[in-house]
């Protein structure tokens, strides 16, 4: 299966927080329920970085929507659920690479970005992994492109 997802994003002051992670329990049991018939490839907006290494200024934004300890923890509970990060799975200490930026403050041209699209895959399909890329170098939006191939 291939799904496509924009997660929820929790809103400044944390508004949505609760709603959020209300939906990330019911995308993982979906997720799951198609995974018992077949491995599941999705992708999308997942609002969240997962990591430090996932956004330019970790420390400034640990309480803000995207970097909050529940949906960090909520993205944790996937992949220990049977998901692979495929950028991750590729790159485990790249820096500095991300796929949004926010429009104000020039934050693109100084780099200073989110990682928080995603292509995740079932455990069963990493054997069939071949390359994992985001596209920083297309401009048009404040996000890039991300790519996945597989064999």
């Amino acid at each position: 299966y291939v799904v496509t997802c924009y997660t929820p994003n929790s809103k400044d002051g944390l508004a949505r927080l609760p709603y959020r992670m209300t939906w990330e329990d019911a995308f993982l049991q979906y997720l799951k329920g198609l995974e018992e018939k077949k491995p599941v490839i999705f992708c999308g907006d997942l609002n969240v970085a997962h990591k430090e290494i996932d956004l330019k200024n970790p420390k400034t934004n640990r309480k803000n929507a995207g970097f909050t300890d529940e949906e960090r923890g909520k993205f944790t509970d996937l992949l220990e659920a049977g998901f692979i990060d495929t950028f991750r799975w590729f790159y485990p200490d790249r820096e500095d690479i991300y796929s949004w930026w926010s429009y104000r403050f020039s934050a693109r041209s100084k780099n200073a970005g989110w990682r928080i699209d995603y292509f995740c895959v079932s455990e069963s399909l990493k054997e069939r992994l071949v390359s994992a890329d985001i596209h920083t170098e297309i401009l048009g939006s404040d996000h890039c492109p991300v790519e996945l191939v597989i064999e």
